[in-house]
């Protein structure tokens, strides 16, 4: 199916390209969407028309990304989860919880504008795209902790991970010079 693009689709093309689309996708996505018309020659004719005035609305929504973009990069927010001593979440963190995080932080994201890099599935900071108009994307970070406490030990550098190891490092040490105590006192008795 031909369809002009009303407005640039990553992977597809830019504005008042005529571009081929399965069926499916022009009419579950494209053209419910907004973001393109079918290709008759009234439809073609409408475009050259109304050019002009969607390349203004187009130049208008991308200012107002990039000035959101601007603000919105290189954040990082804080998501509270469960997990496992060694770090591993019980569950994942998704889109929604990103951007949830994001409004309680003030900033106003849609999920669907974040895009996860990779699965998020165990605790530290972890990068996201945010795609605030076709073509203006920023990156944000996450920070998936179990505690305020925390994030703010790994927003300083420090990892879950490598605290976990110090503090069994710690542990097994302090059990040794237990036994070292013991089994010295147990010499002087004999």
């Amino acid at each position: 199916m031909q369809v002009i693009l009303l407005e640039r689709v990553a992977k597809l093309g830019q504005m008042g390209d005529v571009v081929n689309v399965k069926a499916g996708y022009a009419r579950n996505f494209l053209l419910p969407q907004g973001k393109a018309l079918t290709a008759s020659q009234k439809n073609i004719k409408d475009f050259e028309t109304r050019k002009a005035h969607l390349e203004a609305r187009n130049l208008e929504s991308r200012k107002e990304a990039e000035a959101a973009g601007e603000r919105l990069s290189g954040q990082t927010f804080v998501v509270i989860r469960s997990a496992s001593d060694g770090g591993a979440l019980y569950g994942s963190v998704t889109p929604r919880d990103a951007a949830e995080a994001a409004e309680a932080a003030g900033f106003s994201i849609d999920r669907k504008q974040v895009e996860l890099i990779a699965p998020i599935k165990d605790l530290g900071i972890h990068d996201l795209l945010v795609r605030l108009h076709p073509e203006v994307e920023v990156t944000i970070h996450v920070n998936v902790a179990r505690s305020v406490q925390e994030a703010e030990l790994q927003a300083s550098g420090k990892s879950i991970r490598q605290l976990a190891a110090e503090a069994e490092a710690a542990a097994e040490f302090e059990i040794a010079e237990l036994f070292d105590d013991i089994g010295s006192a147990a010499g002087d008795d004999m």
